[in-house]
C-alpha cells in the first residue's frame, strides 16, 4: 500500500501535471491518500463540489463543514457560484469560511480555493446572538475551536451565563443553542496586539454585511482592541451606539487569561447583558 505524505502529494500536482498523476494512479489498487488528495478536485480527477449554491444564508455552514475536513494549504475546487451572487457576497462567504482564492486556468469556470490556517465562520439563520471575537490565535486555528487556549475564559463564562450549554463546541453552540461564532479579522496570530487597525475595518465592514444577511437577533464583540481600533477610540465595554447590520452591539473585555483586569464573574455578567438575559 502506498502512502503520500502532503509535502509529497503536492510535489507530484505541482511538477508532474493532471494527466501525469492520474497515470502514476491509474495501476494501483490500494493507495492511501491523505484527506487533501482525497478532496481535491482538479480536471478529471472529480466534480466540483456545489458550495456556493443556493440560499446564500446555507453556504456558511456548507463551507465551514468542509474547512474542517481539510488542512491548511489544501485545495478544494467548487462549482460556479449562483449567478445571481454578486462578487461581493462571493468573497464575504469564501473569506468567512477561512478560505482563499487561488488563481485557476483561463476560461475555468470552477472557483479554487485554499484552506487556511484559522477558523471557519460557524454562523446560520436564527441566531440569538452572534459572538465576534477579534482573530483566531494559532493554537485555536489549529485545534478548530474558539478560544481554545488553555486559560481562556470563554467557555466557562459563556456556561456560566446560560448562553451554550456544551463546553467547547461551536456546532452544538450554534444548532442547539442559537449562538453563532465569528471573527473580526481571520489571521490567526499568536497574540491581538500583532493585528493592525485597517485589518479590524476591514474586518469589521464585513462582519456588518454578514450581520445584514444573517439578521441574529444581537451581536456581541469579544474584545474591546478591534472595536477600538475600527470604530471608536473611547469607547467601554457595553451597548454601543453604532449597530452592526442593524442588529444591537455590545463589546466586552477579551476573555484571554492574558486579560488580569477582569474577573470570571465579570465576563459571565457581560456575556449574560450582551445576550439580553440582564438588563
Amino acid at each position: 500500500k502506498l502512502a503520500l505524505t502532503d509535502r509529497q502529494r503536492r510535489a507530484a500536482l505541482a511538477h508532474l501535471g493532471e494527466q501525469s498523476v492520474r497515470e502514476c494512479f491509474k495501476d494501483i489498487q490500494a493507495v492511501e491518500l491523505p484527506r487533501g488528495l482525497a478532496n481535491l478536485r482538479i480536471g478529471g480527477l472529480g466534480p466540483a463540489e456545489p458550495l456556493l449554491a443556493g440560499r446564500p444564508e446555507d453556504a456558511p455552514v456548507a463551507l465551514a463543514r468542509r474547512h474542517a475536513e481539510l488542512r491548511p494549504g489544501d485545495r478544494l475546487v467548487v462549482a460556479p457560484p449562483t449567478p445571481r451572487w454578486d462578487d461581493g457576497l462571493v468573497a464575504d462567504l469564501v473569506e468567512g469560511a477561512g478560505f482563499t482564492v487561488a488563481p485557476t486556468g483561463a476560461g475555468e469556470p470552477e472557483l479554487a480555493l485554499v484552506r487556511e490556517r484559522t477558523l471557519p465562520d460557524v454562523v446560520g439563520p436564527g441566531m440569538r446572538l452572534l459572538v465576534c471575537g477579534l482573530n483566531p490565535s494559532v493554537y485555536s486555528a489549529d485545534a478548530g475551536v474558539g478560544y481554545a487556549r488553555p486559560g481562556n475564559r470563554f467557555w466557562p463564562a459563556a456556561r456560566a451565563a446560560g448562553l451554550v450549554t456544551c463546553d467547547r463546541d461551536p456546532w452544538h453552540a450554534l444548532e442547539v443553542d442559537g449562538v453563532g461564532m465569528t471573527d473580526l479579522v481571520k489571521r490567526a496570530t499568536r497574540r491581538a496586539d500583532a493585528l493592525d487597525a485597517d485589518e479590524y475595518r476591514h474586518g469589521l465592514d464585513r462582519v456588518d454585511r454578514l450581520v445584514e444577511r444573517l439578521a441574529p437577533a444581537r451581536v456581541c464583540i469579544v474584545g474591546l482592541a478591534g472595536w477600538r481600533a475600527a470604530v471608536d477610540r473611547g469607547a467601554g465595554a457595553g451597548p454601543q451606539e453604532r449597530r452592526l447590520g442593524g442588529a444591537p452591539t455590545y463589546v466586552m473585555p477579551s476573555t484571554s487569561g492574558l486579560n488580569a483586569h477582569s474577573r470570571l464573574a465579570d465576563l459571565v455578567e457581560h456575556l449574560a447583558r450582551a445576550a439580553g438575559a440582564v438588563r
